[in-house]
């Protein structure tokens, strides 16, 4: 590492905003991090209650396959290979109240058959959706900091499934999923908070987890999180946490620092802020740098649902159940007055021992919601039915369960619920979006501009930056960022070394079949 006499203060301690700073270490850059909660990772965080640990964020980590598409990158920015992977069998169960169920695999020739075994009658498009999905396996994505340049080798090699893309990227999930007349089928498909992603989405997850590239790691997102923390201490990065930035201090028209809400200013030679989006433009800056393409994003541009979680403690060992089942439900449960859910999920961690101790197991319940005015009202406003909302909602969750698993009610011993309030709290992320701008058809997967006009020595980095949000946008839109630093600033640009090909993390330390969920 070179070091040269420039220093970048980053705003936000997400994923992110860990790997802003540590690809600004690399380069030489002194690189201060500010993160306003009292641990690293933003969204990507779990907590823990009474001996368990509930995670919120992550369901795999795209570049899992040491010899697959980002392990490398990821490598640049944290030891992956200090990580232990499960890579699951099974990436949902769909199960009716009445005992129908559908196993949706990660092995696509395994989907298949199953599908085939629930509607014969609809061979033909079973058959197109697999085929498409095995299609999808030889796409290679193209590496957005490299530009039109570096990634013409990737452009020529994907030329084939051009025309598989442009199709897919024009129409929803729930719109693939109205060519199948199965109930089942089409309730994967088409209802939940994914329904109206763009449909490419799904068909690159479900492609990913049968390269097993999409492997969950143990410890859940903390786990990547407290590595790319060490990995930026170790090459003498700063930061600081339970530290909020009220304002980026601006001279002529030049992004010059950050003021803290105590009043103190950190001078720098650029800002970057790897934080909410709408905080930064509106509030942090003050409205001064919009356009009309930044009015419009925020304006017209759907944002990921906010979400109400109900985690449970069970004094059960429940190896035997699914790791993640979405129920269908006859009568909806109402998360709140404006939304009402025809499908809940529970994520079963048995697969993950750092979660329980022995013979437990943590259970969480995600319930999406859009109407995050409602909860974060009563937070605010009134406390005690902001708590009864919550026990409500609990109970709901749990009554759910019970139907699923009879009796396991007696064996809750931990009950703990957070709401879009607490997402806003922890987090800032606007409207307490779990995970920035939805990938729709309309969006597509182009990102958007990562500066503001008008503005010099500044960037933003992370999902307000990339549609679709998850750990890779934030990998991604860092190295972008800090390449495009580095060129102006006439510094070579060293991301790291690139990690060994073909060594598997930490030998013999992968279980061997669980089922993961999707973002």
């Amino acid at each position: 590492m070179i070091e040269n006499s420039k220093k970048v203060v980053i705003i936000g301690g997400g994923i992110a905003g860990l790997c802003t700073a540590v690809y600004a270490l690399r380069c030489g850059y002194r690189a201060e991090l500010l993160e306003m909660h009292d641990v690293p990772g933003g969204l990507a965080t779990s907590w823990h209650r009474s001996g368990y640990t509930f995670e919120t964020c992550l369901h795999w980590l795209l570049g899992s396959d040491p010899n697959g598409q980002m392990y490398s990158q990821w490598a640049e920015v944290f030891d992956i290979a200090n990580l232990a992977f499960i890579n699951h069998d099974e990436f949902v169960r769909l199960e009716t109240e009445h005992g129908d169920c559908l196993r949706v695999f990660s092995n696509i020739d395994r989907l298949e058959s199953e599908m085939m075994k629930l509607a014969p009658e609809e061979s033909r498009a079973i058959c197109e959706f697999t085929s498409t999905v095995r299609s999808l396996t030889r796409f290679k994505l193209p590496n957005p900091s490299l530009g039109l340049a570096g990634n013409w080798a990737t452009y020529i090699h994907d030329v084939p499934c051009l025309p598989l893309l442009r199709r897919l990227s024009h129409i929803t999930v729930s719109d693939y999923g109205r060519r199948f007349t199965n109930p089942l089928l089409r309730r994967f498909f088409g209802e939940g908070e994914t329904a109206q992603l763009s449909a490419i989405a799904l068909f690159f997850s479900l492609a990913w987890m049968s390269q097993r590239n999409a492997g969950y790691p143990i410890g859940g997102s903390q786990a990547v999180i407290q590595l790319i923390a060490q990995k930026l201490a170790a090459l003498g990065g700063t930061l600081r946490l339970g530290t909020c930035v009220d304002k980026i201090l601006v001279e002529n028209d030049t992004a010059v620092g950050v003021r803290l809400t105590t009043g103190e200013k950190i001078r720098a030679d650029w800002v970057i802020s790897a934080a909410d989006g709408h905080a930064t433009i509106f509030d942090l800056l003050c409205s001064r740098y919009i356009d009309k393409d930044t009015d419009r994003a925020y304006r017209e541009m759907e944002t990921f649902p906010s979400y109400v979680q109900v985690s449970l403690g069970v004094a059960r060992d429940l190896s035997t159940y699914p790791g993640f089942v979405t129920r269908l439900l006859d009568s909806p449960i109402h998360v709140d007055p404006g939304t009402p859910l025809n499908q809940v999920s529970f994520r079963i961690f048995h697969f993950d021992p750092t979660f329980a101790p022995p013979g437990k197991t943590a259970v969480t319940c995600f319930l999406p919601t859009s109407d995050f005015e409602y909860w974060l009202n009563l937070y605010h406003r009134e406390p005690p039915a902001y708590q009864a909302e919550k026990r409500r909602v609990a109970d709901a969750a749990i009554e759910t369960f019970e139907r699923m698993i009879p009796g396991i009610r007696t064996s809750i011993e931990v009950i703990d619920v957070s709401t879009p309030a607490t997402v806003i709290r922890y987090t800032g992320n606007w409207k307490g979006s779990m995970e920035g701008w939805l990938l729709t058809p309309e969006t597509g997967f182009r990102p958007l501009r990562n500066t503001l006009p008008g503005l010099r020595g500044f960037m933003k980095t992370g999902q307000w930056v990339m549609p679709g949000g998850g750990l890779p946008s934030g990998l991604l839109t860092a190295r972008t960022a800090i390449r495009a630093m580095c060129r102006h600033d006439h510094v070579r640009f060293t991301p790291g070394e690139k990690a060994p090909q073909g060594v598997s993390p930490i030998p013999n330390a992968r279980p061997t079949s669980a089922s993961t969920a999707t973002h």
